[in-house]
């Protein structure tokens, strides 16, 4: 088995990590001062990042993104984890490859403005009564003539108000399954202004300052039919074939900021002096950098072969659900034994620990909780036994 990374895989990180370093760092600050991203430093950095080719480069390149394989594309997610979340999520946009299931008129109008940098888009699956369990979603879509009418409620909506339209995910009607009726959903593309569709702003986050989310509010909301993603009652089929390598996106960022604090925790246990040596050399505090160490190894590993055996076809629900379960809770762990390291100086601003551990709490949470994960895996391993 050959480790190695290729050497477009090696620019590939240090052009990434140059720009998070040069670019997005120096901008934090206020971030985390103010918890808003400015219109115009958006502006200013996506300007960057195209110009660098940072741009969308999770796209093909046959529509004008970068291209990268799932492995490469986890190595970028890596750099750009490093840094403020808002940061690189909204000025180094990577928007959702669901958009690439659209027919070729939903791409000229959705997908290629948002590779370009032109539009961006947000996904609506959660509601307040609805989270991992996305079958038990109220927000319904009815056929009328030839058009759906949409109702309901979408919240922990992220990035709806900078975005120009959503993929929104309603109930469409009911089937029988084994456990009794489930929903039927469908998948819609509604853009902002849509009579009837209206975004609220959302909740106050202690994770990711500056970072937004929403709360989308449908009412009478008039849809052609041309504005199904891909078919109707079909909308699970759409997000299970292009939405499964989210969670080693979610995985990859997690690997970034874990080493980023790792590496203060390293200089800081080499520098700071106490009774008369670095604190590095007393055991209470060098065995908690072996651990950090080998919890940052596991979980790199796991998320790049997971990244690998996606490429290969051979890629299972296991092998990412193990990915983001051990990325997240690698990141919650590291980040706060390097703020134990550096003591009270951990907790203040002037370093990015305290952020780091705060915007680590979503991790575990977003793109399926860790028990989630853990359903997965478990089901995974007793189900060949099952009579």
């Amino acid at each position: 088995m050959d480790f190695s990374l290729t050497d477009e895989q090696k620019l590939i990180i240090e052009t990434t990590r140059a720009f998070v370093e040069n670019e997005l760092y120096p901008h934090e600050a206020e971030i985390e001062r103010t918890g808003h991203l400015r219109t115009d430093l958006i502006a200013e950095l996506k300007g960057k990042a195209i110009a660098a080719g940072l741009y969308a480069a999770n796209m093909p390149e046959e529509v004008g993104g970068a291209g990268l394989d799932t492995l490469t594309w986890l190595l970028y997610e890596k750099e750009l984890g490093r840094a403020n979340y808002a940061l690189h999520w909204t000025c180094v946009a990577r928007p959702s490859n669901i958009l690439l299931a659209g027919t070729p008129e939903q791409r000229e109008r959705y997908l290629l403005p948002c590779v370009r940098g032109e539009k961006s888009d947000c996904l609506a699956m959660t509601e307040p009564g609805a989270g991992s369990d996305l079958r038990g979603m109220k927000a319904t879509a009815v056929q009328r003539g030839g058009d759906w009418v949409l109702n309901g409620v979408k919240h922990f909506i992220s990035h709806a108000d900078h975005a120009d339209f959503a993929i929104v995910f309603m109930a469409t009607g009911e089937e029988q399954g084994p456990r009794g009726p489930k929903k039927r959903i469908t998948a819609f593309f509604v853009d902002k202004g849509t009579p009837g569709f209206s975004v609220r702003e959302g909740y106050r986050n202690v994770s990711h300052r500056g970072y937004t989310n929403s709360i989308l509010e449908f009412d009478e909301c008039r849809l052609p039919a041309s504005a199904i993603l891909g078919e109707v009652h079909k909308g699970f089929d759409v997000a299970n074939s292009w939405l499964g390598a989210t969670r080693l996106q979610v995985a990859a960022t997690c690997l970034g900021r874990g080493e980023r604090a790792f590496a203060h925790a390293v200089e800081w246990a080499a520098q700071r002096e106490q009774f008369g040596q670095a604190i590095g050399k007393f055991q209470g505090v060098s065995f908690k950098l072996a651990d950090m160490a080998v919890e940052m190894k596991a979980a790199e590993l796991m998320v790049l072969e997971a990244g690998w055996k996606f490429d290969q076809g051979t890629v299972t629900d296991m092998d990412m659900a193990m990915a983001k379960l051990k990325a997240t809770e690698m990141l919650a762990f590291v980040a706060d034994e390097a703020i134990q390291i550096h003591g009270g100086m951990g907790l203040m601003d002037e370093l990015p620990l305290e952020r780091i551990w705060r915007d680590a709490r979503i991790e575990r949470i977003w793109e399926g909780t860790s028990e989630i994960q853990r359903h997965i895996i478990s089901r995974a391993l007793l189900r060949p036994l099952e009579s």
